[in-house]
């Protein structure tokens, strides 16, 4: 008979499979699209789709992190862009796409052989979980009393790191934002409607 423990790896293990599938499909849609404001959307789609996977597999500062750059930041500068150009991708009169597939295929054999070597997940023998991750699995209840240790790190340990991170974002953000501002107002200036 099936415990508890069982049939939460199971359902969560669906729900990677079924959020997985759903990354994909996403993906391969943003490739074969033209019309530049589903790209954006679908993009903004495939971030809240990432935040809820990286949710499920108990990383939830990176599915904040992902949620609000991937998805709330990123998708209103798209927005912002938009406004600047045309609504549908040209398509350009040569295409040669045997040179862009060799990149990606040569770059993604090199990426997954590098993971050859690399240690199993969640083995205890790793110099991360034997040396530093150890010292934090044992302090942080104690000292912080957080259950998550990640989210302990990022936001005590690390805090003023993680600040420092969140302010080069909202500066990059508001650089992004006052640029776009400048270009809406030569739009509006010359009056042709065009940058």
């Amino acid at each position: 008979m099936p415990t508890a423990a069982d049939i939460s790896s199971d359902a969560s293990l669906i729900i990677d499979v079924t959020l997985l599938a759903f990354l994909v499909l996403t993906a391969m849609a943003v490739v074969v699209m033209r019309h530049l404001f589903s790209i954006v959307m679908l993009a903004g789609a495939y971030s809240l789709l990432s935040a809820a996977l990286f949710v499920n597999l108990d990383a939830v500062d990176v599915a904040f992190t992902e949620a609000a750059v991937g998805a709330g930041i990123s998708t209103v500068l798209f927005l912002g862009a938009l406004l600047l150009t045309v609504r549908r991708e040209k398509i350009p009169r040569s295409r040669q796409p045997v040179l862009p597939l060799l990149v990606v295929l040569v770059t993604g054999s090199a990426l997954m052989y590098a993971t050859y070597d690399m240690p199993n997940y969640g083995d205890p023998a790793t110099p991360a979980n034997s040396y530093i991750g150890r010292e934090y699995m044992e302090r942080t209840p104690a000292e912080i009393g957080v259950p998550n240790v990640v989210t302990a790190v990022l936001a005590s340990y690390r805090g003023y790191d993680t600040l420092g991170e969140t302010a080069v974002i909202f500066t990059a953000g508001l650089g992004v934002i006052v640029i776009l501002g400048i270009g809406l107002g030569v739009v509006r200036r010359k009056g042709d409607g065009t940058p």
